[in-house]
């Protein structure tokens, strides 16, 4: 059984739709649907399933389908038809959105009537039309100088609390109620160190490096600790771990985020969901960064 810890299974928006029995049925259904797609989705007859990075932004897009289902259906149901593919895929042509959103929201759909037809026995869905890819040369997304000013700075603001020694009995008393639930761990329980973590250096680290390097989903999901050369502002990333994977990849760090990230790794040493693991950066679950949660 796959861990669907990291998937959005019931989405805010499609949980504020449903009453308690809908929301366990169409949990139970989502979980069926994702587990066959990591396991088996890509060549049912070898069980190859598909990767978790791809079925991740997938998932969020069928369950958009499901509630646009639940609109034109007036309520919710489960019981997907080719009628209702073909509803999405007009409603899709006629909005004024990118062809790259449109042709991934079509590639979602394929993946979810693929296990509706392995699963479910529905008959295999083929669309009417199909959204082309984005032929443009120009980047579809990129941030300008000032942004990316901006979202350094605000890595920097990012989860932090004041200090400690700063606080008056009451004030910390607010900011310890509201660490216990961060860390998920008792009021009790919390003390300075609890302080020190969430004024910690990971976020900064994970933001800065990715804006110097460039870096992908899947390479901040790879990312060890072997990969840091903090002393010649480089990281060095082995040929498998790149996303291209055509050669050894060094690539250049400021000096600041260089100082910021060894302040992280001297950091990273005492917490303990670090010590059987070299990933570089882990999510508050103890997992690598996939692309959802980066």
């Amino acid at each position: 059984m796959s861990d669907l810890d990291e998937f959005p299974v019931v989405t805010e928006k499609a949980e504020s739709y449903l009453n308690e029995r809908q929301l366990l049925d169409y949990r139970a259904e989502r979980e069926d649907c994702l587990e066959w797609l990591l396991t088996f989705g890509k060549t049912p007859k070898e069980a190859v399933g598909y990767a978790p990075g791809t079925v991740k932004p997938r998932c969020y897009r069928m369950d958009r389908f499901y509630r646009y289902v639940w609109d034109h259906e007036e309520g919710y149901t489960v019981n997907l038809s080719h009628d209702h593919a073909d509803s999405w895929m007009g409603h899709l042509a006629r909005r004024d959105v990118s062809a790259t959103h449109k042709r991934n929201c079509m590639k979602s759909l394929l993946m979810l009537y693929k296990w509706l037809h392995h699963e479910r026995g529905l008959g295999e869905w083929e669309p009417e039309f199909r959204f082309s890819a984005d032929t443009s040369t120009q980047p579809r997304e990129y941030l300008t100088r000032d942004e990316r000013r901006a979202i350094r700075d605000a890595a920097l603001e990012y989860g932090s609390v004041p200090s400690y020694n700063n606080l008056t009995p009451t004030e910390r008393d607010r900011w310890k109620r509201y660490l216990a639930q961060r860390f998920e761990k008792p009021k009790e329980d919390v003390t300075p160190d609890d302080w020190d973590r969430a004024n910690g250096w990971k976020i900064p680290s994970l933001v800065w490096v990715s804006l110097d390097a460039g870096l992908r989903p899947i390479e901040v999901e790879r990312a060890t600790v072997s990969w840091v050369d903090t002393d010649n502002s480089v990281l060095r990333i082995p040929k498998e771990d790149s996303s291209k994977n055509r050669e050894r990849w060094v690539v250049g760090l400021r000096d600041k985020t260089a100082e910021v990230l060894s302040k992280w790794c001297q950091q990273r040493r005492n917490f303990s969901m670090y010590d059987n693991t070299e990933t570089l950066w882990l999510t508050r679950k103890q997992n690598p960064y996939g692309s959802s949660s980066y």
